[in-house]
């Protein structure tokens, strides 16, 4: 059990002490799961930070007596609580995981994303370094932006070179498109605020981890439009696809699905951060991309498969025409530009925490897509059946 007697140790033999962390942000998709994975395999206490609880609320019940001394739940902004300094002070570690992070509202929202992605996150900087608290700090891979390789001629045999395209932590260039294509709003304020975390590292001492997700998949991510979200929301491409898919509706391939992605599943993405929260001594000071290079496939791949994986949970067999091509002004707006291959280099964090992904992009699919099913087909029937008002 996660509280019994057994000594916890970390990479180097040495025991775990028990910590008190933070968590901004708890209520989300990461949030939720490493909530999970803390109480049912650690002793550690969470201070879960979030507006919402909805996909916590299963470990915040009454009768889940056996960790219910471990979690607290503080309905926090932390734009504007003053309760947010206290917090951070009462905690050993602070993972800040809050983030407007949907690629839809990169050019609706360009201010609403600048904000929450580098203003909202400079009192949980600051109030970690003034108090000499560790902090986790959740980026992204999209500050990356475009790799070396986009700039060459379609057929360029350098295209093909990893050199080129492969995203290393310590050496590539962050590289993005013009000011007027606000789709890059998010990747700059999130890598400004990781070039703060930085500096307050090397200037005040600041002990952090950055970490830069690749495409994270699993149950409880995004939202279904209509159902657990706005009618009118743009979830990521996973969750579009789903709602697609539950709606039997083409998959919307935006300019062709040709860029290409990786994806990795939750469940091993956790395990990567647990291992950092234990192992502060390998992971101080370090950024660690964390994502699955084997999985990597285009967007239109993705859409293929995803209808070949739902055809087999829910037993429906494929629309006849499974995609249908779209443009990326007519689904995202003015402002959009994309990232051609987002490819992660897994060198330093093999080498600081020996940790690799397992779960292949069938298996990771067949597990959301189980869920998703599970969780929404009835609901979404129901919203699709009722008569439209004239």
């Amino acid at each position: 059990m996660a509280n019994g007697s057994a000594v916890r140790l970390d990479l180097d033999g040495k025991p775990i002490k028990p910590l008190t962390i933070c968590m901004i942000g708890a209520g989300g998709f990461i949030g939720s799961h490493l909530c999970e994975k803390l109480l049912n395999e650690t002793p550690h206490k969470i201070l879960a930070l979030d507006v919402y609880n909805d996909k916590i609320k299963h470990l915040l019940e009454p009768d889940t007596s056996e960790w219910a001394e471990r979690i607290q739940f503080h309905r926090i902004n932390i734009k504007h609580d003053s309760r947010l300094e206290g917090l951070v002070k009462m905690a050993d570690l602070t993972i800040n995981l809050a983030a407007i992070c949907t690629p839809a509202d990169y050019n609706t929202r360009p201010l609403d994303t600048i904000y929450s992605n580098f203003i909202d996150a400079l009192p949980v900087v600051k109030y970690c370094s003034e108090n000499n608290k560790r902090l986790i700090h959740f980026s992204t891979c999209e500050v990356y932006g475009k790799t070396i390789g986009s700039f060459l001629p379609k057929d360029h045999p350098l295209r093909q070179d990893p050199e080129f395209y492969v995203l290393k932590e310590d050496t590539s260039p962050c590289i993005f498109g013009s000011i007027e294509k606000q789709r890059w709003s998010y990747a700059c304020a999130k890598q400004l605020i990781e070039r703060l975390v930085y500096a307050e590292g090397a200037e005040n001492g600041l002990e952090f981890t950055i970490v830069r997700p690749f495409n994270w998949i699993g149950p409880r991510m995004d939202f279904i439009p209509g159902i657990d979200g706005p009618s009118e929301g743009v979830p990521r491409v996973l969750a579009c696809f789903s709602n697609n898919l539950l709606r039997r509706e083409p998959l919307k391939l935006v300019d062709g699905g040709e860029s290409q992605r990786t994806f990795i599943y939750i469940k091993d993405a956790i395990e990567a951060v647990l291992l950092m929260i234990e192992n502060p001594e390998r992971a101080n000071g370090h950024i660690f991309n964390v994502g699955n290079p084997n999985n990597e496939v285009t967007v239109r791949q993705l859409a293929e498969m995803m209808t070949k994986v739902y055809s087999k949970v829910s037993g429906e067999t494929a629309i006849e025409s499974p995609t249908i091509d779209v443009s990326s002004k007519e689904f995202y707006g003015e402002g959009y530009d994309d990232s051609d291959k987002r490819i992660p280099d897994m060198t330093i964090i093999n080498r600081q925490l020996g940790w690799n992904p397992k779960t292949s992009l069938w298996d990771l699919l067949e597990s959301t897509l189980t869920y998703q099913h599970r969780t929404y087909a009835e609901a979404v029937k129901k919203a699709t059946s009722k008569p439209v008002a004239s």
